[in-house]
């Protein structure tokens, strides 16, 4: 990004929070703005996974104005806080790539096992606490939070020895699913299909599948699929809820044949 297009944006923050500026601006805080950031990164994470180059390009900008809004307002509460900022993580990220930044090279593998090493180091330094699991954010969707917790206790050496073994308890996890889905017991229900999915997302992991852009595929599959049904259902006359199951899956199917 070019300095000039950087600075632009600052200036529009500035003038917006500024004594002329716009009113709901200029009462917005850092944790007030936290909603609209997620937002807006759930909407670039969507046109990114749709390859819509323009949408990726408008939603991208907004992230980055509302990172730099934030960073401004902290700017007024301690000078140059952005600066110092940005400063730092270019040299967090060259401390943690020694392999690009220094002689010695490294295997993917070498390069995660020094990364996990490179943060736990920092964290020492930081008296910050240096569980493996202390940096993970709550906040994270459930899904997505499952495989970064397997794949943090991967990398600690706490996993299945073998692709096989963890297959077998997937198959466990299951028949206990099975099993307390024959009883009354709603909680243990729910438990134990969590424990499955749980499996399940390390399964993938394991695979080199994400869960949560795996679903995310799936999800839009089916919504593509089941509104170009709704539109085959009205060009023909019919009214979807109106239609058996065994019609509504012969439109499913006529329009499998065309989407893949």
């Amino acid at each position: 990004m070019e300095k000039n297009n950087f600075a632009d944006i600052l200036e529009v923050i500035d003038t917006l929070t500024g004594p002329n500026g716009c009113p709901w601006d200029k009462e917005q805080t850092p944790q007030s703005m936290c909603d609209y950031l997620v937002e807006e990164c759930f909407e670039l994470v969507e046109a990114i996974r749709q390859d819509d180059k323009s949408e990726i390009a408008e939603e991208l900008g907004d992230v980055l104005f509302l990172l730099l809004f934030i960073g401004r307002c902290h700017d007024r509460q301690i000078p140059d806080f952005l600066q110092t900022a940005m400063a730092g993580n270019v040299a967090k990220m060259i401390r943690r790539h020694p392999h690009v930044y220094g002689e010695k090279a490294a295997s993917v593998a070498e390069v995660v096992k020094n990364w996990e090493q490179i943060k736990k180091q920092e964290k020492a330094e930081k008296d910050k606490d240096p569980g493996v699991f202390a940096s993970l954010p709550a906040s994270l969707p459930p899904l997505l939070r499952a495989y970064r917790i397997n794949s943090k206790a991967a990398r600690s050496g706490f996993t299945w020895a073998t692709d096989a073994d963890q297959e077998k308890k997937l198959a466990e996890e299951w028949n206990e699913l099975q099993a307390a889905l024959a009883t009354d017991d709603a909680a243990a229900r729910e438990e134990e299909f969590g424990d499955y999915l749980f499996s399940l997302v390390e399964y993938g992991r394991r695979r080199g599948i994400k869960a949560n852009s795996a679903l995310a595929v799936a999800n839009a599959k089916f919504l593509g699929r089941f509104e170009a049904m709704e539109k085959l259902a009205r060009e023909r006359g019919l009214e979807l809820d109106k239609l058996s199951l065994e019609e509504m899956d012969n439109l499913w199917d006529e329009i499998k044949a065309t989407r893949r």
